[in-house]
């Protein structure tokens, strides 16, 4: 997996290639599991005995717990408690992947196979028309790996918050609903352009009009790490977030030579964002201008719509028409709603918003050819355990990471999921090797009597630590039988548990979704 992130504190690069993070929570976790072999550091012992750490006992609070303190992550039907949960939001640290790259429309990076031949039709079209002198045509979305001066410019005024949390909450809790739905949700399967058909980019704006482009909210701001550097032809994602930067261009073509006389480089901006307890996700796409030049571009602006592919509907749309220029940044802001039957039980469904746009200049015969831009697909559902009442929505992509710090509050689970994935145990982070996540409670108590049966003796203030998780389809009766254990301080392993419940809360992990474990 490849990325473009540093590990540099304070900010990512995006223009390197080396994947850093995946929407990490720094958590300590409870650990599970040790079968053919102990993890590194256990005394030697035989079958059937304990497995032992030799770190002297120092709690000595912890005395007398039962090996029940044991299964703190084991009801996946009970509702996390408000410690749990803090536990998984305090904790949680972000980072973007990139985002496998598709081509939903045709036309998602690089010139389109017919673009040039369909924009050299349109100026033979229009030619005929008395009096038509110039007709526009603009690229698809391509790669913007380095950038250049002038993108670079663009992008500098731009203030990026390294945390937009409380303003994508914020904004999801205030989002309109103007009647601007469209009748039914798109089927799965249907292409963008089908989609995009209801409401093509070429009609009027939604809102027409600069003075009603006025009195819109202000454009979103994006994350930090978005708008450090440009990222390079995909979008890069969190659990509840995406981002990314493109470039593209429209030209005005002269008729009678079919040559083009001026054109409009700019940046293209795409940034959604979700929540993990709302129905609705919302998109933004703006229009950065990086160089203009020639005739007949004067007085360009740009407007359009957005159509929403699979288990969703638009909520709610704005694109009026906007100047753009250096100075003015056109941009469209839009909102999705799922439509998975949330009045059934676990229930989950995928959909991805396409925006799309065109430009038009009084001394154009008419408008561009519509761009359009699709974000990665967005999963809501209403089947998270210990929360079946409640829906939410996260990206689908990004592989949720809880981490766990060797001088953390948890130190001794720490070290044993380290040991225990240095044996080649799924779930190391920086790999594809995942643990998924198990939700029936009959498989995680069999996972757990398998690698810690309660004949096991514990030795004072210890509990028995598994790992993979017994909360996984890699657990000790359920995975492919290599597993590990060890006694460690009995403590740290039931808070450890709760954070590891209030992880699969607060990330939405169901039942089969990946994860990884990060040990700092």
């Amino acid at each position: 997996m490849t990325s473009s992130c540093s590990d540099q504190t304070g900010g990512y690069n995006l223009r390197s290639r080396t994947l850093l993070a995946v929407g990490a929570v720094t958590l300590g976790l409870l650990g599970s599991h040790i079968g053919v072999a102990q993890a590194a550091g256990e005394p030697e012992t035989g079958a059937g005995t304990s497995l032992t750490t030799r770190v002297a006992l120092t709690d000595p609070v912890a005395d007398g717990v039962s090996s029940e303190s044991e299964a703190e992550d084991g009801d996946p039907d009970a509702a996390p408690s408000a410690e749990d949960l803090a536990l998984g939001a305090d904790s949680t640290a972000g980072g973007p992947e990139a985002a496998p790259e598709t081509a939903e429309d045709g036309e998602r990076v690089g010139l389109a196979a017919g673009r040039q031949a369909a924009c050299d039709e349109r100026v033979k079209e229009v030619a005929g028309i008395p009096g038509a002198q110039f007709a526009s045509c603009a690229s698809v979305l391509e790669p913007a790996v380095e950038l250049n001066a002038d993108e670079e410019a663009a992008l500098s005024h731009i203030e990026a918050p390294a945390d937009t949390s409380a303003a994508e909450s914020a904004v999801l809790a205030g989002a309109p609903d103007d009647g601007q739905a469209e009748p039914q949700a798109q089927e799965e399967g249907t292409s963008d352009d089908t989609a995009s058909s209801a409401a093509p980019a070429d009609e009027p704006a939604d809102e027409p009009g600069d003075a009603a482009a006025a009195a819109r909210p202000r454009p979103w701001k994006e994350p930090k790490w978005c708008i450090d550097a440009g990222v390079d032809s995909t979008w890069y994602i969190e659990r509840l977030r995406g981002c990314g930067v493109w470039r593209s261009a429209v030209d005005a073509i002269d008729v009678r030579t079919g040559r083009k006389v001026g054109g409009i480089k700019y940046l293209v901006v795409g940034y959604s964002f979700s929540a993990r307890d709302s129905k609705r996700w919302a998109y933004q796409v703006r229009l950065l201008e990086t160089k203009r030049w020639g005739r007949a571009v004067n007085g360009t602006k740009a407007s359009g719509s957005a159509s929403c592919v699979g288990k969703c509907k638009v909520a709610s749309k704005s694109f009026p028409a906007q100047t753009i220029s250096k100075s003015a940044e056109p941009y469209g802001q839009f909102f999705m709603d799922t439509t998975i039957n949330t009045g059934a039980s676990k229930q989950r469904g995928t959909g991805r918003s396409v925006a799309s746009w065109t430009f038009i200049n009084p001394q154009w015969v008419g408008p561009s050819q519509p761009t359009k831009l699709a974000t990665v697909d967005v999963r809501c559902d209403n089947a998270l355990p210990g929360a079946p009442r409640q829906v939410g929505c996260v990206t689908l992509q990004a592989v949720p990471v809880i981490s766990y710090s060797l001088t953390g509050p948890w130190p001794e689970v720490a070290k044993h999921i380290k040991d225990a994935q240095a044996t080649g145990i799924p779930g190391k982070y920086g790999t594809t090797n995942y643990l998924t996540r198990l939700t029936d409670r009959r498989k995680i108590d069999e996972n757990r009597n398998k690698a810690c049966p309660s004949s096991l003796p514990r030795p004072p203030g210890k509990s028995c630590d598994e790992y993979a998780f017994a909360s996984t389809w890699q657990g000790a009766k359920h995975g492919d039988g290599n597993f590990s254990r060890r006694m460690i301080n009995a403590r740290q392993n039931t808070d450890a548990g709760k954070a590891l419940k209030g992880f699969y809360t607060y990330s939405r992990v169901l039942e089969g979704d990946r994860f990884l474990v990060w040990i700092r």
